[in-house]
């Protein structure tokens, strides 16, 4: 960067959900660096909100943007099965339209081919027969570990969040194989992907999801017509941002370029403007 950096205050989290909806209409992706507490999830969430917000083109309030976040972590809770202390496992909440990816096709392929690069952990999903409207499909309800020959194993709290993010990573892949399946969905919004994960993971990580942004960046529909989901990321974690800066930044033959903006986001006094 040349130069002295522009410094843009916003009132508050609304307001900047906005800006950065409108920068997206420019470029591919925006990088957010900040640091915790200043509101990161938060902005994830007035993100969302904004793309469901009553509108005269979208009258229905149909959402628009696939995110990952603290909530999405939320949607598995561990079990360690206290009163017989054999199925232990992560259960799967059942109130989250976040699972109808495995509406269309199954999604272990996918989740184990992101899981195996960063652990040697393996998984079994339990599934229930949901309706929804006039057809059924079945979802997870709960999922359980195994390594070698040891099943219902108890996992660690960063295995458990890479397990997590892998699912949602399966999910993009479904959003970029199938646009016309997902046809509302604009945009993804990434928060804070890698809590717990150590620093090799954190690159590997970064270094796959840069791969997937690119193919978000250069989608098309079914008639070959440009049909890009444009993305916002955004960490705490300074080697995480780096990675990624690096990887979107530069040039890699017969790969798409990804124009985007990075951002330092901040409260100067801890609360007040951003």
């Amino acid at each position: 960067m040349s130069g002295k950096p522009k410094i843009n205050a916003y009132a508050n989290l609304r307001t900047l959900a906005r800006i950065l909806r409108s920068d997206l209409a420019g470029v591919d992706l925006l990088l957010l660096y900040a640091f915790n507490r200043t509101g990161k999830t938060r902005l994830s969430m007035e993100f969302k909100e904004e793309g469901k917000r009553k509108t005269r083109k979208n009258p229905n309030r149909t959402a628009d943007t696939l995110y990952f976040n603290a909530y999405t972590e939320d949607l598995f809770t561990w079990d360690n099965d206290l009163e017989n202390d054999i199925e232990r496992g992560l259960e799967v909440n059942q109130a989250s339209r976040f699972f109808d990816g495995f509406q269309n096709e199954p999604l272990e392929p996918a989740i184990y081919e992101y899981l195996n690069r960063y652990t040697d952990l393996d998984f079994d999903f339990k599934f229930e027969e949901v309706q929804q409207g006039e057809e059924s499909f079945s979802r997870p309800v709960f999922v359980s570990f195994r390594k070698d020959e040891a099943s219902n194993i108890k996992i660690s709290r960063g295995e458990q969040n890479i397990f997590i993010w892998c699912v949602f990573m399966a999910i993009c892949e479904q959003v970029l194989k199938y646009p016309d399946v997902y046809p509302a969905i604009k945009y993804f919004y990434i928060d804070d992907p890698i809590s717990s994960l150590d620093d090799h993971n954190a690159i590997a990580v970064a270094c796959d999801l840069a791969k997937l942004l690119r193919r978000a960046a250069s989608r098309t529909d079914r008639d070959g017509a440009p049909a890009p989901i444009k993305v916002v990321f955004s960490t705490h974690h300074a080697l995480f941002f780096n990675v990624m800066c690096n990887e979107i930044g530069r040039s890699k033959e017969d790969e798409p370029k990804v124009a985007h903006k990075r951002y330092f986001l901040h409260r100067p006094n801890g609360e007040g403007a951003y």
